[in-house]
């Protein structure tokens, strides 16, 4: 799998993160630590656990991480999440769950085939 199919997979937008991060070599290798961000993990164990504090904090590090790397998909469904959590756990922010899961899955799953690739 090539890096612009990786992010076509992923629902990421390829050209809006090479304008920003200048190299393939340089996206791929931000790209592939994602995998080892943690951010994901936390924001479901703390939602969980009824802590919206550190809800919050994980969404919004998602949020950040994949904005940064233009993962669109996920940035979008982690900023919603985000939102909801601003005030603490809400049910519409536990109804928002799934769809994060979803994306981080898609995501996951595409950078792990790019690095299977390699």
């Amino acid at each position: 799998m090539t890096l612009r199919e990786c992010y076509e997979a992923m629902g990421g937008n390829y050209d809006e993160v090479m304008g920003r991060l200048r190299t393939e070599e340089r996206v791929k290798k931000f790209a592939l630590k994602f995998l080892a961000d943690t951010s994901f993990d936390t924001l479901k164990t703390a939602l969980a656990a009824g802590n919206g504090e550190e809800a919050f904090r994980a969404a919004h590090t998602m949020k950040g991480v994949t904005q940064n790397l233009s993962f669109d998909r996920l940035y979008r469904s982690s900023h919603e999440i985000t939102e909801a959590l601003r005030g603490g756990i809400s049910q519409e922010a536990e109804t928002m769950l799934p769809q994060v899961e979803a994306d981080y899955m898609a995501t996951r799953d595409a950078i792990e085939a790019l690095q299977a690739g390699e």
